[in-house]
């Protein structure tokens, strides 16, 4: 794998840049749709392709493992194979699902033990096995196992947690660097900065795992309930250590607005249920604010959903059509829902881009920061 940095905005910490992987390039800053178990949910991977325009997209390692198991994604070549997506993927560790599960696991220095949600079996990830089931999966970008700690979090925990998800990441590079690739291209481990809302520790992580000098690095345990104020402060405090020659990529945030300020600290790459999950729940984005396009008031709303065109359904549906799929209970609805959000936040990060390219990053992001709070 291989970063450029094309230009810094001079007001900010923005960046515009490029990543090369044996599966194509990414133009930074990024948005990457979740496709968690090997499908974004409700659209088609052309979809994905030429009509919301990723680049990445994301897997999540906890639920390949789980279904349609290891064994099924070898024999098919790989994820991209699998389910026929020629472009770059990344896929987490597993760590931050196993966060999740809290009663359902057991940590120790070895690893993880934890319970299926399909059916209540015991599995164990170390964070060796961890790389193995990442290169059997074959993303192009993986992730380091790591401990997700919650919030609020004890310091003591906070810092304990950390020094382990270092003594893991030295496991994991070992280990993936004494293993070959599976499918005839490359694959580029990132480790994962921690230390929850104390600024020491993420300064610490950041030096810690900065140390190790791999191709890229990524920003952990933000956006799990902490206000977003401390999510930006800990952001700072990380991009400030981190190697500028190298991509950012800050895990699982977030909202539009969460992504402008982010990407003004100097992060590149970003991933988050949001846009989808929201979509099907009649939640959309827009450039000019969100909508709730199950209300009344848009049921003879015949205007594009973005009257900026932002996605590629905006030329084709109106809010009233869309409304009317939503209150028939249509599939349709939550697809074209899902198609118009990832396309906004792809829109969202390209124009960043264009915009940190030509110098205007700074006010445009002000500006559109304030329009995103809006709830039309």
């Amino acid at each position: 794998m291989k970063f450029s940095l094309e230009k810094t905005d001079p007001q900010s910490q923005a960046r515009a840049g490029s990543i090369e992987t044996d599966h194509g390039s990414i133009q930074t800053p990024i948005f990457m749709p979740v496709g968690t178990a090997a499908s974004v949910k409700g659209v088609h991977q052309h979809e994905l392709e030429n009509d919301i325009k990723a680049q990445i997209i994301l897997g999540n390692t906890y639920h390949l493992y789980l279904r349609p198991k290891m064994e099924v994604l070898e024999t098919a070549g790989g994820l991209h194979k699998f389910m026929n997506w020629k472009k770059p993927i990344l896929t987490d560790s597993g760590g931050f699902q196993v966060y999740s599960l809290s009663g359902r696991r057991k940590i120790t220095e070895e690893g993880v033990r934890f319970k299926s949600h399909i059916d209540g079996s015991y599995h164990f990830f170390s964070p060796e096995y961890a790389m193995d089931v990442q290169r059997t999966i074959g993303a192009d970008i993986i992730m380091a196992f790591d401990e997700c700690t919650p919030y609020p979090c004890d310091y003591h925990y906070a810092k304990r947690s950390m020094k382990m998800t270092h003594r893991w990441l030295k496991r994991c590079c070992e280990h993936f660097d004494s293993t070959p690739y599976k499918y005839g291209y490359n694959q580029t481990l990132f480790p994962i900065v921690q230390g929850s809302t104390y600024k020491d520790l993420r300064k610490e992580s950041a030096e810690a795992i900065a140390s190790f000098e791999r191709e890229g690095n990524a920003i952990g345990g933000l956006s799990v309930g902490e206000p977003a104020d401390e999510m930006y402060a800990m952001t700072e405090v990380v991009t400030a250590v981190l190697p500028k020659d190298k991509p950012r990529y800050l895990m699982g945030v977030g909202t539009p607005a969460n992504i402008l300020e982010n990407i003004a600290l100097g992060i590149d790459m970003f991933d988050c249920v949001m846009p989808s999950r929201n979509a099907r729940n009649g939640m959309l984005f827009t450039s000019e604010g969100t909508i709730n396009i199950k209300n009344k008031k848009w049921q003879k709303d015949f205007s594009p959903i973005d009257a900026n065109g932002v996605s590629f359904v905006d030329s084709t549906y109106s809010k009233a059509y869309l409304r009317h799929l939503f209150s028939a209970k249509e599939l349709l609805g939550k697809q074209i829902a899902t198609i118009h959000n990832l396309g906004f936040y792809i829109w969202l990060t390209n124009e960043a881009r264009r915009r940190i390219l030509d110098g205007s990053f700074y006010n445009w992001k002000e500006q559109m920061v304030k329009k995103l709070s809006l709830r039309l």
